[in-house]
């Protein structure tokens, strides 16, 4: 049976109106094999969860320019948390000071990326991710 394919969801939350760099690592993980659903820009946390969930996919993925970044990771992780779905990766990027990334890692939020990041790290940190915690999608919903 062929390993199925990671699914990934690109989510743009907040005000933020600049998507370019979410558009562009969403094709580099729609490049490397992934299967990528792209919300769009001006997600409520709920939306993204919403489509995390009838998605059913294994990372949800923000970018957030906007600084409102401790405030949406963890909306959007406590939402995922009282969904049941505590098993999906939630990752991202963007103007994000180093002390605010380690403050949210303390949360459960994964690795964050800011500027300058190639694609490929991001691409790596997934896959490494996924072949650490994947999981057998079936199990999870019998």
């Amino acid at each position: 049976m062929p390993e199925r394919k990671i699914r990934v969801l690109v989510a743009k939350p907040g005000l933020d109106g600049h998507d370019r760099g979410a558009k562009v690592i969403a094709a580099a993980l729609r490049d490397a094999g992934m299967e990528v659903i792209y919300t769009g820009l001006h997600q409520t946390p709920e939306m993204v969860v919403n489509a995390a969930i009838q998605e059913d996919v294994d990372v949800v993925a923000l970018s957030i320019l906007s600084g409102a970044h401790m405030t949406l990771f963890p909306a959007v992780k406590k939402l995922l948390d009282d969904e049941g779905a505590d098993f999906i990766l939630i990752t991202g990027g963007g103007i994000i000071p180093e002390e605010d990334m380690a403050a949210l890692r303390e949360q459960g939020i994964g690795k964050l990326f800011g500027p300058g990041t190639t694609t490929g790290a991001a691409v790596e940190y997934i896959r490494d991710w996924f072949a650490e915690h994947g999981r057998d999608r079936e199990s999870v919903h019998q």
